[in-house]
């Protein structure tokens, strides 16, 4: 089964207390967008990644990633109003691009045309290939839904609109979910032209009546959201040595 990384990339990083896009902001000489475009381009039996980023910035991604060469297509499109919109803009662009690859393969009796779905956050920009990989495994072996996740190390409360504890769920059976959210692509379009809002893809999937999976995940997939985060993440790429640059073509 051959995949697609559809990487979120529209936020506006207000919370970040950034003057322009989460994803164009730069860590340790790259942008957060690079960082996770870098880890996403290898995942095993890529054929595409779809970047959905900011509409004002539109530019400025496509001349971030131009000139990268990957045997995997790389399309950018228009974010939407909010998340939900902006994956479904990502799945919209799926196949685009794909051309001659598509019938390459189709002449050698494989299926180019992804059915593998992976959606990631580009603000978990250092999410290792490993929890990439752990989560396209379970959906090759069969789960329609699988997620990362780590088991949650505080106690959480259920609290009404006053603020007065309700409940207080067993730790044990709590998790903090992350990204790459994996799910076979025919079952997320649906859920997606269903209808339903969600903050979430697996909880579309959750909404429809399928079981969610939930794979092992890692500290370092933790999303940049506020300058706290920033801080983590210089302090994550120094003390990291230097790599060499990727450089896949962008197709728009």
């Amino acid at each position: 089964m051959s995949v697609a990384v559809i990487i979120v990339a529209a936020g506006s990083g207000s919370r970040l207390g950034a003057d322009l896009p989460k994803a164009l902001v730069e860590v340790g000489g790259r942008t957060l967008l690079e960082h996770s475009l870098r880890t996403a381009l290898e995942v095993s039996g890529l054929v595409q990644v779809v970047v959905v980023a900011p509409a004002t910035h539109l530019e400025a991604v496509i001349e971030l990633i131009d000139g990268i060469r990957t045997s995997s297509a790389v399309h950018v499109v228009a974010g939407g109003a909010d998340r939900t919109a902006s994956v479904a803009a990502g799945l919209a662009a799926l196949d685009d691009g794909l051309g001659d690859e598509l019938d390459d393969a189709d002449a050698q009796g494989d299926l180019a045309e992804p059915q593998v779905v992976l959606v990631h956050d580009a603000a978990r920009c250092f999410t290792p290939l490993d929890v990439y990989e752990r989560v396209v495994d379970a959906v090759r072996d069969g789960w329609v839904a699988v997620v990362p996740g780590l088991p949650v190390v505080d106690t959480v409360k259920v609290v009404d609109e006053r603020g007065v504890v309700r409940s207080t769920p067993p730790r044990e059976q709590l998790r903090a979910v992350q990204t790459p959210q994996g799910f076979v692509r025919d079952e997320l379009e649906a859920a997606h032209a269903s209808g339903i809002s969600a903050t979430d893809d697996a909880a579309l999937l959750e909404a429809l009546g399928h079981h969610v999976l939930v794979v092992e995940g890692d500290p370092l997939s933790f999303k940049v959201t506020t300058p706290v985060d920033l801080d983590r993440a210089h302090r994550h790429t120094a003390s990291l040595s230097t790599t060499p640059d990727l450089e896949p073509e962008t197709v728009v």
